[in-house]
């Protein structure tokens, strides 16, 4: 096996985007190898690597990686972004958790049902302006990070979820200076200025190619 970091995901973002960029803020490189079609993902599952028949798949340390909470714990610890003990990572997991309801949120919105789309979308920014962000602006007017004293997977993850709000309701961080300023704060980190250039391996907002590239590829999911 490689001993190269090696992604296995559609091109696009869904589940795996989080994974990039907390390899993006580490420093490390990786490579990246798309589903297209419906055969790419038969291929996988027969050559035995998907454990659960799901992507994303992230080869590894001779290990191949799936469940993106594994993948994404497991590149915290390697990389310092998961706290000095404990305590601070239980407090790293509860942060990443809040985050990722939005940004679970977010990626099935792609294919809510136009009917039910306004009201989705109303769900997401209520969310984050009542519960998301109040919890982020009050912690981080009173520390630099999230937790402990350096940069935590936390960060990073809070860092992308306001990213992609920002995208889909602008003016959705207009009343929590502290978050702005941590998010200018974060964006001014080398390797993540390095991340949000364009040519990184860093994926636009999803639009319908990508969504029918990931309906028929998994397509015993969307019969």
């Amino acid at each position: 096996m490689s001993e190269k970091i090696v992604l296995y995901y559609f091109n696009g973002r869904g589940k795996m985007e989080s994974v990039r960029w907390l390899l993006a803020a580490a420093g490390v490189q990786f490579e990246e190898v798309f589903l297209t079609k419906r055969e790419d993902y038969e291929k996988l599952v027969n050559d035995g690597v998907l454990m659960f028949q799901q992507v994303p798949l992230v080869e590894i340390d001779g290990m191949q990686l799936v469940q993106t909470k594994a993948i994404l714990n497991y590149v915290a610890g390697k990389y310092n972004l998961y706290g000095k003990d404990l305590k601070e990572r239980a407090m790293i997991d509860m942060y990443s958790e809040g985050v990722s309801d939005v940004m679970d949120m977010i990626i099935f919105s792609l294919v809510t049902p136009p009917e039910e789309k306004k009201k989705q979308l109303s769900n997401i920014e209520q969310k984050a302006k009542d519960r998301l962000l109040p919890v982020f602006e009050k912690r981080l007017a009173s520390s630099q990070f999230l937790v402990g004293n350096r940069l935590s997977r936390a960060d990073v993850h809070l860092l992308e979820v306001t990213l992609m709000l920002q995208e889909m309701f602008p003016a959705v961080l207009s009343g929590f200076p502290k978050v702005q300023a941590f998010q200018e704060k974060m964006k001014a980190l080398p390797t993540i200025s390095k991340f949000l250039q364009p040519g990184s391996a860093r994926k636009p907002p999803p639009d319908e190619a990508y969504v029918k590239t990931v309906k028929e590829v998994l397509s015993h999911i969307f019969k």
